[in-house]
């Protein structure tokens, strides 16, 4: 009896779903699955217990949003740091619309006291990290993109240098600046 064959890598997998076979997308799902799911406990894991979404069901919504359309992954550092992104991208929609649906409601009117009272909301604090990030790419795009890939993916420093093709000095360069930039941001936003 031969030996079985080792099953396809990740990034072979990619490969085969940009080149249109469909059933790879379901393989990289399973593949995958496990270590996305943990991206999106992390992403959910300091959220108030306002947010109504399970990490599953965050994970699955992002999912759909790549099912139909194929990207053109370099690697599985590529794939998952772009995965955290969806997933990122995910939260803060589902954000907005809960942001929206309670000013539609009524239930959203913040007055002075709401807000000297102190309570705390996700969608509020969500949303103005999102926004600060957006400032923060528009400045300096590579240092942002350091950042998510550190915060969101989760990848290491060396990951991160492979994927963006720099050296360990700029990510480490790039870290110090946005974290210091984005603390700062967000002191100044309260």
């Amino acid at each position: 009896m031969p030996p079985a064959s080792p099953p396809p890598a990740l990034t072979d997998l990619l490969h085969a779903w940009k080149g249109g076979e469909g059933a790879a997308f379901h393989r990289v799902v399973d593949l995958a699955y496990e270590q996305l799911k943990q991206i999106a406990v992390q992403r959910l894991r300091h959220r108030s217990q306002a947010v109504t979404l399970t990490p599953t069901e965050l994970l699955h919504d992002a999912l759909l949003r790549i099912a139909d359309a194929p990207r053109d992954w370099k690697n599985r550092a590529h794939f998952f740091a772009s995965m955290s992104l969806f997933i990122r991208s995910t939260l803060v929609d589902h954000a907005r619309a809960r942001a929206a649906a309670k000013r539609s409601d009524g239930a959203g009117d913040v007055t002075l006291s709401f807000v000297d009272a102190g309570e705390p909301s996700m969608a509020a604090e969500l949303l103005a990290f999102d926004q600060a990030l957006r400032r923060l790419e528009a400045l300096d795009p590579r240092g942002a993109e350091v950042l998510h890939l550190t915060y969101f993916a989760g990848l290491d420093r060396e990951q991160i240098a492979a994927v963006l093709g720099v050296s360990l000095s700029s990510v480490d360069r790039d870290l110090r600046f946005t974290r210091a930039w984005l603390r700062e941001e967000l002191e100044l936003g309260r």
